[in-house]
């Protein structure tokens, strides 16, 4: 059978881009170092969509990644997954004609921004709305299936399947190695320093729960935490009425014992100032972040569902039990901390794009596209 040549697509905003602080050119090139594994897969490149020339200057490697335009690849190319950046009909026409493959990688809350946008007059797509009706498949990550599958599917025309969800520490590695002891966690007396850090940018990662959290564990043990950090929320202590209200019942806060802070690259801020990571998610049960702070043998407090093998796991919306779970991080965690690292990894392997049972999936699932008549 011959290999396949495939590219991912992505969309570069000036020429002198990183990849460290996008989450969907991150998933590009995880998604890229997989298909490179599968044995039916001869090359991967990212596809550049946008008119930012592609240079050397952009900081990663473009041997390893190789980077080109969409006129470099449309004849070289057998599958073309949308990932980052858009093709449009002319481009779309001309893959087909081509005998090509096109499909939608699906890796966003979009039924989350679509609703932000009409409710809250928060522009996206507006009237120039362009939605590709002739995609082969629709591949989605799990932790967005069941909040978006059936958006996905009515406006596309197409059934979405679930397809496995990637990472690698390459970056993470990257980041930490300048870091003392790479940047993983290390034993610490005394009381724990917590750091809440969700974007706090819509309802799916929100700082409130989490700060509860802390604030029941702090009612039940105050010799135990010596600091709450909230990042991500400085605009909302000083912006917000309804924010500070609801901050100022609390004992964590009232008591001097907690900050609000900006935005802070999190593998530095990690080793920096944290001792346990408490969060909470809504239809986002698995992301980078959760397996980042795992990683490094951060105690990560959470209700993830589909990872609550990994850190000190709560359900649902259960404060008490998350506080309880954080309690148990405090007086067990250092003890335990090599084992918790070993096991931690191990179970992240899953995600890796070497992982054996991943590489089968992808592989099975280009097959199963290759079957499937032109759109």
């Amino acid at each position: 059978m011959k290999k396949l040549r495939i590219g991912i697509t992505i969309g570069l905003h000036h020429e002198a881009e990183t990849l460290w602080k996008n989450g969907i050119k991150q998933n590009a090139v995880f998604l890229t170092e997989a298909l490179k594994n599968c044995p039916n897969v001869a090359s991967v490149s990212l596809v550049n969509t946008t008119h930012v020339p592609i240079t050397d200057k952009l900081l990663w490697d473009l041997k390893r990644w190789p980077t080109v335009t969409f006129d470099d690849i449309k004849d070289n190319v057998d599958v073309l997954i949308e990932l980052g950046g858009q093709i449009d009909p002319a481009a779309t026409d001309y893959l087909k004609q081509r005998g090509a493959r096109l499909v939608s990688y699906c890796c966003g809350f979009e039924y989350v921004h679509a609703m932000e946008s009409v409710i809250f007059s928060k522009p996206s797509f507006g009237e120039h709305l362009f939605v590709n009706q002739r995609y082969d498949a629709i591949w989605m990550i799990p932790q967005v299936a069941n909040i978006s599958q059936g958006y996905f599917e009515v406006l596309r025309r197409q059934t979405a399947q679930v397809v496995p969800f990637i990472w690698s520490p390459i970056f993470l590695n990257a980041r930490t190695a300048a870091l003392p002891h790479s940047g993983e966690y290390q034993r610490r007396a005394g009381p724990r320093r917590l750091s809440v850090m969700e974007p706090n940018i819509n309802v799916v990662k929100f700082c409130l729960y989490p700060t509860m959290i802390a604030e029941l564990a702090y009612r039940a043990r105050p010799d135990a935490i010596e600091l709450l950090q909230v990042t991500n929320a400085q605009h909302l202590a000083i912006d917000c009425k309804e924010f500070i209200s609801l901050m100022n019942q609390l004992d964590i806060v009232r008591q001097h014992k907690a900050v609000f802070l900006g935005r802070f690259d999190t593998p530095t801020f990690l080793a920096e100032r944290t001792d346990i990571v408490v969060s909470h998610q809504w239809e986002n049960p698995l992301n980078y972040f959760y397996l980042e702070v795992c990683w490094q043998g951060y105690p990560l407090v959470h209700n993830a569902t589909l990872c609550p093998d990994l850190g000190y796991y709560y359900q649902a919306n259960d404060l008490n039990e998350g506080a309880r779970r954080l309690l148990q991080a405090v007086e067990e965690h250092d003890v335990q901390l090599e084992q918790y690292r070993e096991k931690q990894r191990s179970r992240i392997a899953r995600f890796l794009p070497e992982s054996d049972a991943l590489i089968r999936d992808y592989s099975t699932l280009l097959d199963s596209l290759l079957q499937r008549p032109i759109r």
